[in-house]
């Protein structure tokens, strides 16, 4: 890994270059103009790496089973052979001599030579690669001990010795690729969530015309603008707004929620959605790499070329193998000819070090944890998007909370009053959907859930910084604060956004709305809180609306009518007094304090700027992601220090055994993939945590005062 990054970050426009070993891929940040893609495909191949322009849509199942099936028939053919030569070699065990033990020998060897040069070609052609630019690979001491044990096998047959090791030699070769596919399935296994996001896409479209005629197009050639089709069953081929149609949609990917959701004219609708129930027509907003999906596999993908701490000592350790294996194996070999053993016995010891000591578990340690814990939380509706926030998460004492649209939702809900005439209520509404203030909308909203159409008001006008006013059967109607409509000021609003409505002389009637917070955001705070983690409130919401708030989920530290700049005093102040702080927000006034955290998470309904400063994006509207995403953190690092053991341990281990003549080339093969399947199982415990994260901590985020009173009025 680091020769590659290291290659590739000296070419010049090169900015940076991270390998992705379990992905198989490397991710270049270029100048372009300065330097072409062709010149890195160019410079990976003089490395010895086949490379090409990534295409997300060969992350499936078709690359895999290519690998899959390489892999399956060399095994196929080292079993074979290996059950034939063991069965050829009893007669030898049993005490064959002369011409009938040279004779079984020499059938070894015509079983044995052919299937270790098709089968070990994957360890081959590797080595030959890496030697040919100068390096050493860690199948390069692989396959020197497979030939070794070959060689000398039919050295002793030719020269009619008493023991030939073709047997040794073929099951040697049929445990490293055992290894080698168990490796490679789990790998699979682990692989990320790209393969499955790819997969929601359409492959295309049917296109209305202007004419009305419809004709396919493929998901590729699509553009802004264009009406397509969706019948009901299929998934969305790009960004839109629905144009014609009212349906169900399936916005599991964008929402986390398995109910279906209605959409109608004008709702916003993403590539990859499914339409359930009816055929809609949308106009694209956005195609291609500009969707939404598109913006989820590219942040699935930052998130596995992140490289934490670990990733990089094992790399540097990794860097050092060969020199290291190879001086071990020389020293193994000479000290046992010095001890007086002979060449075959030396030779034989000399390749069970060679053997036993593949870095194929310290390579593996760290970044198949970071890759299963980042396809649990994608499936589970957090996207990381850079690998080492996995570390940070683990890592944090202090959460700090933005309210409005973190633990609130951020659209504001009509509470009071709750029974009230339709006429004053589609009244009101006529007024307030000319305008574009949060309560108007919000106003109008309700209108719209309770079954009734605004009423038709003339001469609107706003008045900013008081309200609305207009006209109504020669009354005049107003919507506003509270004096706009002669209502006496409150010096207490308990925390609750308020709009006056008043209707000619008629006694005005005061309309109050509650920014209602999120599904399980006081769990979420007292999960937290059991894992010994401080947690803040930090507004820039009013006094009241901040302690009721923080009253509700069970914060004891809140700050209000905090700015951007206070925002971000405050995180960097805890940041200096040794606190490590994960920053929630998800507004373009958050943007600062959440660059400013140790790490940070926003909701995907952020802004573009909170969404972009933050290194952690949960969807849906549940506030449980937050602490699951926690746990997640703490439970890979947790794992990845016992990988980094095993890994490490395996080696101190074994190498000691292996030079003193305890492991044989066959025992080392199967220790050697032994550790690096273990290190993957290991790794795929990630995933079978527990999922109700939050709910754990229900019963005390109940006892919290207020919890109760605020989901009551909510």
């Amino acid at each position: 890994m680091a020769h590659i990054e290291t290659d590739l970050g000296a070419l010049g426009g090169v900015k940076s270059a991270r390998v992705n070993l379990t992905g198989r891929r490397v991710a270049v940040v270029y100048e372009d103009g300065v330097i072409a893609p062709q010149a890195l495909i160019d410079r990976l191949g003089f490395l010895g790496y086949m490379a090409r322009p990534f295409d997300p849509r060969e992350t499936g199942l078709t690359k895999d089973d290519r690998e899959n099936a390489r892999l399956l028939r060399a095994l196929a053919v080292a079993g074979f052979a290996a059950g034939n030569v063991m069965l050829l070699s009893v007669s030898v065990w049993s005490g064959a001599e002369g011409a009938t033990r040279d004779l079984f020998h020499w059938l070894s060897a015509m079983i044995a030579l052919p299937a270790v040069a098709y089968a070990g070609r994957p360890f081959f052609y590797s080595a030959v690669n890496a030697l040919r630019l100068g390096r050493v690979n860690m199948d390069v001491p692989i396959s020197l001990g497979v030939l070794l044990a070959s060689f000398m096998s039919l050295f002793e047959t030719i020269n009619g010795a008493e023991h030939a090791y073709f047997d040794a030699s073929v099951t040697l070769l049929f445990f490293l690729l055992a290894g080698r596919y168990l490796d490679h399935l789990m790998r699979a296994r682990a692989r990320s969530a790209i393969a499955q996001l790819i997969s929601l896409s359409a492959e295309g479209a049917s296109v209305i015309e202007a004419d009305g005629t419809r004709r396919y197009v493929p998901a590729r050639e699509l553009k802004a603008g264009m009406l397509v089709a969706v019948a009901a069953g299929d998934r969305l081929p790009a960004d839109g707004l629905i144009r014609e149609g009212t349906s169900d949609m399936d916005r599991s990917l964008l929402t986390g929620e398995t109910a279906p959701e209605t959409v109608k004219p004008g709702s916003l609708v993403h590539a990859g959605e499914m339409n359930v129930t009816a055929p809609i027509t949308v106009e694209i907003t956005a195609a291609g790499n500009d969707t939404f999906l598109s913006e989820l596999v590219r942040l699935m993908a930052s998130a596995e070329q992140g490289q934490s701490r670990y990733i990089r000592i094992a790399d540097r350790l990794a860097r050092f193998y060969s020199p290291a294996v190879h001086t071990l194996a020389a020293i193994t070999l000479l000290g046992w000819l010095l001890l007086g053993h002979g060449w075959h016995d030396s030779i034989m010891a000399a390749i069970a070090v060679l053997i036993i000591t593949c870095p194929c578990a310290l390579g593996l340690a760290v970044p198949a944890v970071q890759v299963v814990a980042s396809g649990r939380l994608f499936r589970s509706g957090v996207m990381i998007k850079d690998g080492a926030a996995l570390e940070k998460l683990a890592g944090i004492d202090t959460v700090i909370f933005d309210k409005t649209g973190t633990l609130t939702k951020g659209e504001p809900a009509l509470v009071s009053p709750l029974m009230v005439s339709t006429e004053t209520l589609a009244l009101a509404a006529g007024l307030a959907q000319a305008s574009k203030h949060p309560l108007s909308r919000a106003l109008v909203r309700e209108v719209a859930k309770r079954g009734l159409q605004p009423v038709s008001v003339s001469d609107i006008a706003e008045h900013p910084g008081l309200g609305l006013s207009g006209q109504y059967m020669g009354e005049a109607i107003k919507l506003g604060n509270r004096a706009w409509c002669g209502m006496e000021e409150s010096a207490d609003d308990h925390g609750l956004l308020e709009f006056a409505f008043r209707r000619g002389a008629k006694v005005p009637v005061l309309f109050q709305f509650e920014d209602r917070l999120r599904p399980d955001a006081a769990e979420t705070v007292a999960a937290l809180r059991q894992m010994g983690l401080a947690v803040h409130l930090l507004s820039g919401d009013r006094e009241a609306a901040v302690a009721r708030v923080a009253q509700a989920v069970g914060i004891d530290t809140a700050v209000s009518r905090a700015s951007p700049q206070a925002k971000l005093a405050y995180v960097d102040a805890l940041s200096k007094a040794g606190r490590k702080v994960l920053m929630v927000g998800d507004g373009i006034n958050d943007a600062p304090a959440l660059a400013a955290g140790y790490t940070s998470m926003a909701p995907s309904s952020a802004s573009d700027i909170g969404r972009t400063a933050a290194e952690t994006v949960w969807m849906g509207e549940s506030a449980a992601a937050v602490a699951r995403a926690v746990r997640v953190g703490r439970r890979s690092q947790r794992i990845a220090k016992e990988n980094f053991a095993l890994a490490v341990g395996y080696n101190v281990f074994a190498v000691p055994l292996a030079m003193i003549g305890f492991v044989s080339p066959l025992v080392a093969a199967v220790a050697m993939s032994t550790s690096s399947i273990i290190v993957i199982a290991n790794a795929l415990r990630v995933g079978l945590g527990r999922t109700a994260d939050a709910g754990s901590a229900k019963r005390d985020a109940d006892t919290a005062p207020g919890t109760r009173a605020l989901r009551d009025a909510a």
